[in-house]
This record gives structure tokens, sequence and C-alpha cells, in this order.
């Protein structure tokens, strides 16, 4: 079979499921995983014939999307900040949101600590809660390669996953198993970062079954009651073990932006600001205590 003939197959049967172009992006990762050649090279080499093996191949993946499983758990990776993370059921597929909030804490990060190399040299407490692939603490280790990184995870599967990358990234983190509602420490921290559970049980319905039917529901729902629950958890922890003037991060639902923030008013923090992703929608906010 030929490439632009397989593409054309995926687009029709992912038509019930996905729109055109997530079809065709879908055969690209597919394709670009099984065949190793890059995307443009599948769009210039549409004739370019597939073998039996590598065919049988695309088409097992096809059956796994057509019902619902997303493509990073069939290839068993995804892509994030420039690195590879293995991901599975036990943890959240990375997303180009939490890319976004990683840059912020980069950014912010890299002109404090060219500021204090002026004067003297200062080392970076990081700890992040619920890190699941551990894909923020990886990337933020990597990237500021002097910085005490920590992260914490209630549960012991994606603990495995988060320590699995660490190791094939390179970098040394230090883990913890433990549930951040009941959590106590006596480490301080410059910066504490959170992509908590925060969809509401009455958002499921607009959600994709790709998700519901494939990620870890300990990772992403709380209850229509009390929405802000691990939020307000984390912020009286950093209260307590952030160092002063250390900074809190959060990844935060679009809708409860507003309600965010009055809560880290309340509970004394400063200096809050809200900031929209790539896509005009509230979801990061950064506070100081």
């Amino acid at each position: 079979m030929k490439i632009g003939e397989l593409a054309a197959h995926y687009a029709l049967e992912l038509e019930p499921l996905y729109d055109s172009n997530e079809a065709k992006t879908l055969f690209s990762i597919a394709a670009e995983k099984v065949l190793t050649i890059s995307s443009g090279k599948l769009i210039i080499q549409k004739d370019l014939d597939i073998s039996f093996v590598d065919t049988q191949k695309l088409l097992s993946i096809l059956n796994d999307l057509k019902i619902g499983k997303p493509i990073q758990h069939i290839l068993a990776e995804a892509h994030f900040y420039g690195l590879i993370f293995k991901v599975n059921e036990n943890v959240l597929i990375p997303r180009p949101e939490t890319e976004e909030l990683v840059e912020w804490i980069i950014s912010v990060c890299s002109k404090q600590l060219s500021v204090n190399s002026l004067a003297s040299p200062k080392t970076l407490s990081i700890l992040d809660i619920g890190t699941g692939s551990g894909c923020i603490p990886i990337t933020l280790k990597k990237h500021l390669p002097n910085a005490k990184v920590s992260a914490l995870d209630i549960s012991p599967e994606a603990i495995a996953i988060a320590r699995h990358n660490a190791i094939q990234i390179g970098v040394e983190i230090h883990f913890m198993e433990a549930d951040i509602l009941t959590f106590r420490s006596k480490e301080k921290f410059d910066i504490i970062i959170s992509n908590p559970p925060y969809i509401r049980d009455l958002e499921k319905a607009d959600m994709h079954n790709n998700v519901l039917l494939h990620e870890p529901h300990l990772a992403l729902f709380v209850s229509d009651e009390n929405p802000l629950l691990f939020y307000k958890a984390i912020a009286d922890f950093a209260r307590l073990n952030l160092n002063p003037t250390g900074q809190i991060y959060f990844e935060i639902n679009e809708h409860l932006g507003k309600e965010t923030i009055e809560m880290l008013v309340d509970k004394g923090f400063t200096n809050i600001r809200l900031r929209q992703d790539m896509q005009g929608k509230d979801r990061m906010v950064r506070a100081v205590r």
C-alpha cells in the first residue's frame, strides 16, 4: 500500500471520531514512528510503497484509534517541550498548555538566576505537586540544571513512570509518594508548581471519550461542590513551605480563574498574575508568598 492511500484510509476510518485535520495529524504521528521518516517526507512521498509489515503496524494503530485510544498511549510516548516521555493509562498525557506553563517558569527563573549570579550564586529549590509523567519537573531540571527539583504524586504507578522518564532523560529528581491533602514537610522551596485535578463533574459531558475512557480520573476530576479542593490544600502547604518571596504556579480550570485568584488573595498571596494560553483561555496563575 502507498503512503497516500493509507493516509486516505485513516481519514475515512477516523471520520466518526476526528475531523480531517486531526486524522491527518494522527496518521503523520503514527507513520513517523513506524516508518521513521519526517512529516515533510510523508507529504511529498505519497506514492512511496509501504512494506507489508509496516502496513500491518499502521493498521493496528488505526484499529486502536478507532476505539478512542489516544495515539500517545498506543505508541507509549508523548512529546513535551522537545523531550520524549513514556506515558500510559496511569498518567495524564502532557498537553501544550502545560508546556506554556513550563516556558513561563523557565523564563522567570532564568532571569532571576542571571541577576543572582552577579552577586552570589543561588540554587533554586523546586517542588512539583501531582507530577504524573514527571513532564514538569524533568523539563525544568533539564533547563535549570543547578536547581534542586522534587516531585510528589499520590499514585505509585505514576511515580514509577516519572522515575523511568527521569532516568531516560538523564536528570535527577527527588520523588515522593504522598497525598497533598495530608502531606506535611519541613522542607522549604523557592517555587511550588501544580497542575492538579480541576475538571468539574458537570464538564464531563463536553469531553472527548479518548480522555474519559483512557486517562486517569484521579488526576482529572473534582466535585462540583468543591472544585478548588486541591488548590486550597496546595496554597496552604505553600504558605508554610515557600521561602520568603517564593512563588507558586498553577495550571487552572479556564472557567475558574476569578475564583482561584480570590482564594489566593484570601490566603495572603500577593503579586498574583493570571495568564492566558495561546488560545486566549485563562489557564495559568502565578502568586508570591
